[in-house]
């Protein structure tokens, strides 16, 4: 299939499929699809909130917005950094997913900081399935506090299923682990006809600090002030 004619509709049935998209490189205009054979995911009731990590969120060091800025949130998350010197943002991801985020179906989660955005993550909402993108950062931790907040928007609005692709070792601090993909499609399967609510906090809401811990509640390390754990 020619990449002009994956539409949203189309990028959503491949999603509800276990697939997802990927470009070799920002300059290369094609796509292809991606099915692993292990599959990356944070369980929702098992995320893990480093006290630090915690202390920071409970400081409200950030201004977190939510859809505010996908342009700018896609833009950072197409930057080199450290350890990742091309990225697969090209420009059909990029508006494909920016259509998607018109509807109401892409999310960002964005870290601002002395009005600047600083960090945040995207992905791409489908039932009771939340499917992240990419993140970045530009301060300190900016990201970690916006997965924090996106994970708790998520337990909150009652959805079942947060895949991160892959699992990387940052991602793994937090809880995530690699499942084969027949659990995956049945998790998947479980999570997709569910009418879960993103906006369970509404939008344009200031949430604080300690409403995410709260909402993060039993997960393991979520001990703002008592410094144990690190």
């Amino acid at each position: 299939m020619s990449d002009d004619l994956i539409t949203p509709e189309i990028l959503l049935r491949a999603y509800a499929a276990g697939l997802f998209p990927m470009a070799e490189s920002a300059d290369d205009p094609g796509l292809f699809w991606v099915e692993p054979r292990e599959r990356g995911i944070i369980p929702l009731d098992t995320f893990h909130v480093p006290s630090r990590l915690a202390r920071t969120i409970a400081g409200d060091r950030f201004e977190i917005r939510v859809d505010t800025d996908f342009e700018a949130v896609i833009d950072g998350c197409a930057m080199p950094a450290l350890g990742r010197e091309e990225t697969w943002i090209n420009h059909r991801i990029r508006v494909l997913y920016g259509e998607l985020f018109d509807r109401d179906q892409v999310h960002t989660v964005e870290a601002w900081r002395d009005g600047q955005l600083v960090g945040g993550l995207y992905g791409l909402e489908l039932g009771g399935a939340f499917f992240g993108e990419s993140m970045f950062h530009r301060d300190r931790d900016a990201s970690k506090v916006a997965l924090a907040h996106l994970v708790a928007r998520l337990r909150l609005g009652r959805f079942r299923l947060l895949d991160t692709q892959f699992v990387t070792p940052h991602l793994a601090r937090f809880g995530a682990v690699a499942i084969g993909r027949r659990n995956y499609m049945q998790r998947l399967a479980k999570a997709l006809p569910l009418h879960a609510d993103w906006w369970v906090w509404p939008r344009g809401a200031v949430v604080s600090g300690a409403e995410v811990l709260a909402a993060l509640e039993p997960c393991a390390g979520n001990r703002a002030a008592s410094g144990q754990g690190q």
